[in-house]
């Protein structure tokens, strides 16, 4: 299994945001949908129109965990949403093929690398990279760990740090900026 890293840098989180708004508001949606909710790319996918049209919150069953999770939508997306879903049925999926089916992973997973390597990300990167990405970032704005827990189901701190990328260069540039 290959392990990718969160997207660490804002300038390259506008960087891509402006590659998939080219490309298409679908591919745009996807991506921000995965840095603003930090759910897996699987639970995404499983969203349907009704799910997220004039709503305040999305309610689902995680497909890995099958713990049920609900969380705001937030500004962002909203009026992403409204545009997006305007005049569907709220029973199809949110994210649609080329086919008119529901969106594979694969699919997912070659819009973001692609996006990721015009942007001149040269790490790895794939559809787990916006679960990871909304984590480091969540975690660099409120520093706390107990919430970002919870919001992966993640069964102690250790692994929630490890998993977002809190690595040995963030742990020497604390102790670099700290001095009593």
């Amino acid at each position: 299994m290959n392990v990718v890293e969160p997207i660490r840098k804002k300038k390259d989180l506008e960087k891509i945001e402006s590659i998939l708004k080219e490309q298409s508001l679908r591919d745009l949606l996807i991506f921000t949908v995965g840095i603003n909710c930090g759910l897996r790319i699987s639970d995404i996918l499983n969203l349907n129109v009704g799910d997220v049209s004039n709503k305040d919150y999305i309610s689902i069953v995680e497909k890995k965990t099958g713990k049920y999770k609900r969380f705001p939508i937030n500004s962002k997306l909203k009026p992403m949403f409204e545009k997006f879903t305007q005049g569907r049925n709220p029973e199809e999926p949110l994210f649609l093929s080329i086919f008119h089916n529901r969106m594979e992973r694969t699919q997912c997973y070659r819009i973001v690398k692609n996006a990721c390597q015009k942007a001149g990300i040269n790490y790895k990167t794939g559809t787990h990279t916006l679960r990871k990405t909304f984590g480091y970032h969540h975690y660099q704005k409120f520093k706390d760990v107990a919430v970002l827990q919870k919001i992966f189901n993640h069964y102690s701190p250790y692994v929630t740090l490890q998993y977002i990328g809190i690595n040995q260069d963030i742990i020497d540039a604390s102790y670099n900026n700290f001095v009593l």
